[in-house]
């Protein structure tokens, strides 16, 4: 399947175009050219689409948890039966290797399985009351209809953690997916309606998305706010909710550390940091970024992280042999191009990449840039990008220091075989996550989130659904 469709909204439980008949393109980032439109919402279509969802949460918190899980069920398998055909708009639209949507795809289909069964394990509680005769019960209720705000990076993973979390609290939704990737995040909310939940309950929007995030928050009929992206769009939108009394998860911005102490396993950490580091491009919160290695084994470690980078094919990601797509946009590359003019005035040692591949589409060189000072503005904005940064450190206390040293707090990594090594370094560093001599991150059954400025709350575990529930207390006296 090479075609690639326009995409509508979905509102009530029917596509449509928006009452303004406005679209947008949507481009190929290997090509560059346009594949498909894309609907955009009025305000007047927002108003409907939060109506459809207070109609649809009204039925849905009725139906009773073992039944919404056999739809999620249902829905988790119809997504794993689409595979193909869903990897293959991603990568046209987002440009990922088909073998990265298809993995996207299937990992989604397991988090609409783990929060399945989350719905039937939201428990209350007895509490044992001070008075004969009292009481006393937890009861967990849904918040209501949420609003979800949801990037381009991961067009599936990124929808469908809040969406499984907020159907499986009994939640209905209005998801604001991204403009550049729409035809992917729309399959995935159709697997949802054709498994059986009920019009109004799964909502789809696209447009400016200043003017639906102003509009959904400010709503009196959401409920909850739930937003991945960056920390600076993150904050005003925190601030908006914060003055409607709006709860909130926010999953923002990271600039990921990596400790590699003296005793790791280098060529096990160089090849699985590689494999890490360049997945999608580098278009990942949790992407490793800010290489920390101790003096030791610091050259050691930098040949062999250069040789596997080395070996990356870049190109299309509809061809085979790819194993690294084009950024998603031009923004990126623009981004990229004012990073590495700066490493360069800074005096960083550029070893390989640093440049854009051709001039067709929004290819990047993977980039390994070393001996890079903290005044270097790659040192303190996240590139989101193949670009890595590799700085040698001397004692333990070095790399805390430097692994603490943004305010920003997402995920972290360590390599080391000293088993009290690893139990330091993962108290010291303030992050959500670290994961030590593997990757470890973003399984559905696992907490994922930040501190700082990374944000807060989870999208995974088991308090991934507590944001999607308000606890009810009732106290009662006799029969």
């Amino acid at each position: 399947m090479t075609h690639y469709p326009n995409t509508q909204l979905f509102i009530d439980g029917a596509w449509c175009a928006g009452s303004t008949r406005h679209s947008m393109p949507v481009r190929n980032p290997a090509s560059a050219e346009v594949i498909g439109e894309l609907a955009c919402a009025s305000p007047a279509d927002l108003e409907r689409a939060v109506a459809a969802a207070q109609r649809g949460f009204a039925a849905w918190r009725r139906i009773s948890a073992f039944e919404r899980y056999k739809i999620m069920r249902k829905a988790a398998q119809l997504l794993r039966d689409r595979v193909e055909s869903v990897a293959t708009l991603m990568t046209l639209e987002q440009g990922k290797p088909l073998a990265e949507a298809r993995m996207e795809i299937m990992a989604g289909a397991d988090t609409i399985d783990w929060f399945a069964e989350e719905a039937r394990r939201a428990y209350g509680r007895v509490i044992p009351a001070r008075q004969e005769g009292v009481y006393q019960l937890v009861v967990k209720e849904p918040v209501g209809p949420v609003a979800a705000f949801t990037p381009w990076n991961f067009p599936i993973n990124q929808i469908v953690r809040k969406l499984s979390a907020a159907l499986a609290a009994g939640c209905s939704i209005v998801v604001k997916a991204p403009e550049e990737t729409p035809a992917s995040p729309a399959e995935l909310i159709r697997v949802f309606a054709d498994a059986g939940v009920p019009a109004g309950c799964v909502n789809l929007v696209f447009g400016e998305p200043a003017e639906i995030s102003n509009y959904l928050i400010a709503h009196p009929g959401i409920r909850k706010i739930s937003f991945t992206g960056s920390t600076q769009v993150g904050k005003q939108l925190a601030s908006l909710a914060g003055l409607h009394m709006k709860r909130m998860t926010m999953e923002l911005g990271g600039h990921a550390p990596v400790i590699i102490f003296d005793d790791a396993d280098v060529a096990t950490a160089a090849k699985t940091m590689v494999a890490s580091k360049f997945r999608n491009a580098g278009q990942v919160c949790v992407s490793p970024t800010r290489f920390l290695v101790q003096e030791g084994i610091f050259k050691r470690f930098v040949d062999e992280f250069l040789k596997h980078t080395q070996q990356l094919q870049v190109g299309d990601g509809l061809h085979s042999d790819t194993k690294m797509g084009p950024l998603a946009n031009p923004r990126r590359i623009a981004a990229l191009e004012a990073l590495t003019e700066d490493v360069r005035q800074q005096h960083g040692k550029v070893h390989t990449g640093g440049h854009r591949i051709g001039d067709r589409g929004n290819f990047w060189a993977p980039t390994v840039v070393t001996e890079l000072p903290n005044s270097a503005r790659a040192m303190n904005e996240e590139p989101f990008g193949p670009m890595v940064m590799i700085n040698p450190f001397g004692s333990f206390e070095d790399a805390v220091t430097e692994a603490n040293r943004l305010p920003v707090g997402l995920a972290a990594y360590a390599w080391t075989q000293s088993a009290k090594t690893a139990h330091n370094i993962a108290a010291a560093v303030e992050t959500g996550m670290i994961s030590i001599n593997h990757l470890g991150l973003g399984t559905p059954e696992t907490p994922f989130g930040g501190v700082k400025d990374s944000g807060y709350g989870s999208e995974g575990g088991t308090e991934a659904i507590e944001a999607y529930l308000n606890p009810k207390f009732v106290s009662q006296f006799g029969l």
